[in-house]
């Protein structure tokens, strides 16, 4: 009985898990979608957007070494 008790357990962490996937997947194409169209309409750069995706990696890493 365990077994099958850890076996419905891990099937409903699966499912969660495809949900999850799911959830990013289209935050991930939102996301995406506006980058794209504020570059169209000339508003950002490409190279605007990476040099601002660095400077908030590069303070995100020294935060995390405080």
């Amino acid at each position: 009985m365990k077994t099958s008790a850890y076996g419905w357990q891990y099937l409903e962490l699966a499912s969660q898990m495809a949900e999850m996937k799911d959830d990013h997947y289209k935050q991930l194409l939102a996301l995406s979608t506006l980058l794209e169209l504020l570059v169209e309409k000339g508003v950002l750069t490409p190279d605007e957007i990476k040099d601002k995706a660095i400077q908030m990696e590069n303070e995100l890493n020294r935060q995390l070494l405080l």
